[in-house]
């Protein structure tokens, strides 16, 4: 049964079983089904057959024909599991070639009976080179069906020694990488396959685990399943099956990224009333009704799965973005259309952090002595369709300040929502609307305050800094600006998903294209580190709005050897002394979804060692019609700069 859906997330979180091979594939599948498993990751072929020994009798599949189980049996319920004795890479020409054949032979079955995915078994040898150019050929003429890579998941800390006997087999590493370190296996694996996105990982969870920062980028990395092994299960005071707090966390962040559960090996919890490693095949239970020796460890994963903290209204609301990528909006040279003003308008936290900070403000300007005399000149300068103007008046109700406001707006079908708002909401006494550009308008008078809200996910990519330097001359020399300052902020990330969906466009250009997205399946490798800060109003002489900034990040050197995909992109702005608003992780505003982060790939990933600094660059250029940025990374290894000339991507003034 499916472990359950939480709060509307439609990505069900299944549990399988791993299996020995059996010649009567519907009882098998009969007798784990009816113990309360979704599927069985099954072997396809006898383990005893080798292409050398063939007589010219052919291959033994499981139970020898499709016609066992029906298409849609085969496609839901079974994950081939390729034969463990095949090495590619063995010096044994013999074992190699048998190898080779039987890998072409298994997945050929597989994909005749239409799996969805199939499990490779882990590389065992120091080179994995033979072993992945095999499984690429097969990629690059196979149908849709996944391939997963097992590995475990193990790296050794100093000091650490781990049981190499948890392992379902013997596994080195692959050529030139730690040998200690099991992403590194996988990393070459996968460069040496092109980062092919039908590739993905099914991590072996044994009963030690890695670092927390070692762990922590497999979070960026395509796992499809983990291998819970039953081993790795503690016992309670009851005699049952139970983890340990870290696999407990492990697991929980497996189940947010839609990754699903496997149970593997026998039974070693003996108070379920049955004998010790009891196999799972359907051969040693022709009477299912004593029911399924693993079933207290399904029961234990079914659990954890239902005491995981309900989806709040924000994450429900953001699912269908994850992991998307979006073009930046433009809205200096473009008119936003109505559909994009309501999705932002329904995020009453920023409108009320700016309610806070226009309340300040005019506390400020206007001593109470002066409430009922002193009327404050407040510009909303990009209103469009009026909540800063809502938000703007608010406040003065809530100081008992009188207000004077001018809405500017450029977008003319904007202006017509605010010229009806004038009779709808009674501004008309108040607010006075200008159809205009805000750099080009000419104002009747000086702002005391002037309100604006032309941020993007980083901060100035929204041209916001052009845009104020541009309206502040009609502000007073002691006028005040909301925004007062905003922050740029970078870190390195790892998200093979983001990766392959900008490799699958096929063209330069993606790949130097900032994209809105909201984060999910990443890896954050590193601290945010500030980029570019604009302050305002801006009484600088040169109101030069380039920029340059050369960071260095330090990867933890617990974390082992990781791969940069990109940097994610956030901002966080002060709008008047404390109040805050931005995406920045360690600083967000709480329950706030205007803002995603932005992403800026890498055209290729960079691989950083432990100990050796990753060395960012990024310029912010501008001429005469746009605003563009360039980027580099420049150690351990050089990349090109990325959008030279803003070739690839700008933004427009």
């Amino acid at each position: 049964m499916p472990l359950g859906d939480r709060n509307g997330d439609k990505e069900s979180r299944y549990c399988g079983v791993e299996t020995e091979f059996s010649d009567n594939m519907p009882q098998l599948l009969e007798f784990n089904i009816k113990g309360g498993f979704d599927f069985v990751l099954a072997p396809l072929f006898d383990p005893a057959y080798r292409p050398s020994l063939d007589r010219g009798s052919g291959a033994l599949p499981v139970a020898g024909s499709d016609l066992v189980l029906s298409p849609s049996q085969w496609s839901s319920h079974v994950v081939g599991k390729i034969s463990s004795w095949i090495d590619l890479d063995s010096d044994d020409e013999i074992l190699r070639k048998d190898s080779e054949i039987c890998l072409m032979q298994e997945l050929a079955w597989a994909s005749h009976l239409s799996l969805q995915a199939c499990l490779l078994p882990a590389p065992k040898g120091p080179s994995c080179a033979n072993y992945a150019r095999c499984v690429n050929q097969i990629l690059q003429s196979s149908s849709n069906m996944h391939l997963w890579l097992r590995i475990p998941l193990r790296k050794h800390e100093d000091g650490d020694i781990m049981d190499d006997d948890l392992l379902p087999c013997h596994v080195t590493h692959c050529q030139g990488a730690d040998p200690i370190d099991s992403w590194e296996t996988w990393n070459a694996f996968r460069l040496l396959c092109e980062h092919n996105s039908q590739l993905s990982v099914a991590l072996d969870v044994l009963g030690s685990l890695p670092s927390t920062n070692s762990l922590g980028r497999w979070l960026g990395e395509p796992v499809r399943a983990a291998i819970l092994h039953t081993n790795a299960f503690l016992t309670n005071a009851r005699g049952h099956p139970c983890l340990s707090k870290r696999h407990q966390k492990l697991l929980t962040q497996f189940f947010n990224h839609s990754v699903q559960v496997i149970i593997s090996g026998g039974l070693v919890h003996s108070s379920v009333g049955a004998p010790e490693a009891i196999n799972t095949s359907a051969a040693s239970h022709e009477n299912s009704d004593i029911g399924h020796p693993l079933r207290s460890y399904l029961y234990y994963v079914g659990y954890l799965y239902q005491k995981m903290d309900p989806l709040p209204e924000q994450e429900l609301y953001e699912l269908s973005y994850r992991d998307f990528l979006q073009s930046p909006l433009q809205p200096l040279m473009d008119n936003l259309e109505a559909q994009t003003y309501e999705t932002f308008e329904k995020d009453t936290v920023k409108y009320l952090q700016y309610q806070r900070a226009v309340s300040k403000a005019l506390l400020d300007k206007v001593p109470d002595e002066k409430a009922s005399s002193e009327t404050i000149v407040l510009m909303v300068v990009g209103a469009g369709r009026g909540p800063l103007v809502r938000a703007s008046l608010e406040a003065a109700r809530e100081t008992s300040r009188r207000l004077k406001v001018y809405a500017v707006e450029k977008n003319p079908n904007a202006v017509i929502t605010l010229h009806s708002l004038l009779k709808l909401e009674g501004w008309e006494n108040i607010v006075t609307v200008i159809s205009s550009d805000m750099r080009h308008w000419d104002a009747p008078e000086k702002a005391d305050i002037l309100v604006s809200e032309l941020l993007g996910s980083f901060g100035d990519n929204e041209l916001s800094p052009e845009c104020l330097d541009g309206a502040q001359r009609f502000l007073k020399p002691d006028g005040i600006s909301i925004p007062s300052s905003y922050t740029s902020f970078f870190q390195p990330i790892t998200s093979t998903k983001l990766y392959n969906d900008v490799k699958a466009h096929r063209d330069m250009v993606h790949f130097e294209t900032p994209y809105v997205v909201k984060l999910h399946k990443v890896a954050r490798l590193a601290p945010c580190q500030p980029v570019f800060t604009f302050v305002h109003p801006n009484n600088s002489s040169n109101k030069d709005n380039d920029r340059y900034t050369r960071l260095k990040f330090e990867i933890p050197s617990d974390t082992g050897s990781v791969l940069v995909h990109g940097f994610a992109g956030y901002f966080d702005a002060t709008l008047y002394k404390d109040v805050h608003l931005g995406i920045e992780p360690t600083m967000p505003t709480p329950n706030m979804f205007s803002w995603f982060p932005i992403f800026f790939p890498l055209r290729s990933p960079v691989c950083v060692r432990p100990g050796v600094p990753l060395e960012f660059h990024i310029w912010r250029c501008s001429g005469s019609t746009k605003v563009w940025y360039e980027w580099c990374v420049e150690s351990p290894s050089a990349s090109p700069i990325h959008n030279s000339k803003g070739r690839s991507y700008w933004v427009g003034l």
